[in-house]
């Protein structure tokens, strides 16, 4: 039987309209239209306002907290399925609720599953997400999961810098395999933080383990929450010889009182991608988009061709 080749169109969940619309424009699409209606009491329909029978439909929304996000995106596969489309590629460029994505006590969900089943119940065919918090999420899901890394971003950005003395640094033992890659890849040194926490976004106790005297340091993570780990790893490197610290994030979640921990470090940089849009402009931070790399992989996707150059760490 011959393939039949379906025609591609791209939509948005409201938090990312901004980022859908650099995506299509990448892409070389326009972004679908949709309507949001909205009920006095908070709930929410959204309409397909363009035909999308047998078409392959990329639906773009990060799924972070509060739950509005990812119920829409839910909504709008649901909407996607029951309009009789013939692909249903749900892009997360966040993948919310990912931090619990194990029991590390009893009685506890495991969040990320959750979330990952109920987008597969939804009816997504495919999913397009970025620096999972933890790889093996990938497991959780009986779909194709396309798991993209941000380092195809900051790599570059970081070699224009042209930094003498480079160190490449993880805020904590988790990150140390993010941290070892983005080392190799730079041929620098790496310096590992170890930390306790008193409970959730709460350090009691942070120790560094490795030499920063004379470096320029660069921390890794897959994204900045409250700014509580990555401001007091800079501190505590500038007070052990440090020359400059710098952080790469690529979810700035940036709640609670991230801003003013920003501006309060000794933090000489954060750079982060346009995966969740920032709440307030902070000259310490520098956005790189991500809206070429998704859509160059739903290019791809589209055409069934390889993404593993894709797959730099």
């Amino acid at each position: 039987m011959p393939i039949v080749k379906t025609e591609a169109k791209i939509f948005a969940c409201t938090q990312s309209k901004v980022l859908g619309e650099k995506i299509a424009k990448a892409f070389g699409a326009d972004l679908g239209n949709v309507i949001t209606s909205t009920y006095s009491d908070g709930e929410f329909q959204p309409s397909y306002e363009e035909s999308i029978r047998g078409t392959r439909i990329f639906i773009i929304g990060s799924t972070n907290p509060g739950p509005e996000n990812l119920m829409e995106m839910l909504l709008m596969i649901d909407a996607a399925k029951r309009a009789s489309a013939r692909h249903i590629t749900a892009v997360l460029p966040y993948f919310g609720w990912a931090r619990q994505d194990r029991k590390d006590k009893p009685r506890v969900p495991i969040a990320a599953k959750l979330v990952a089943k109920m987008l597969e119940a939804a009816g997504a065919t495919r999913i397009i997400t970025m620096d999972l918090h933890a790889d093996q999420i990938q497991g959780f899901f009986e779909r194709p999961v396309d798991h993209l890394f941000a380092s195809t971003i900051f790599l570059p950005y970081l070699k224009s810098l042209n930094l003498d003395n480079l160190t490449i640094a993880s805020p904590d033992m988790g990150g140390s395999k993010r941290a070892y890659a983005y080392s190799k890849a730079l041929g620098s040194d790496v310096v590992i933080c170890y930390k306790q926490r008193a409970k959730a976004n709460i350090i009691s106790h942070m120790e560094l383990i490795g030499d920063v005297t004379g470096k320029n340091v660069v921390l890794v993570d897959d994204m900045v929450d409250t700014a509580g780990t990555l401001t007091k790893a800079a501190d505590l490197m500038i007070e052990r010889g440090a020359l400059s610290v710098r952080a790469i994030c690529t979810h700035p979640i940036l709640s609670g009182k991230a801003y003013e921990n920003l501006e309060n470090s000794k933090l000489e940089e954060l750079i982060v991608t346009d995966s969740i849009p920032l709440s307030q402009d902070n000259d310490k931070i520098r956005v790189l988009s991500c809206a070429d790399l998704f859509a160059e992989v739903m290019n791809k996707v589209h055409n069934n061709q390889s993404i593993s150059s894709k797959f730099v760490m």
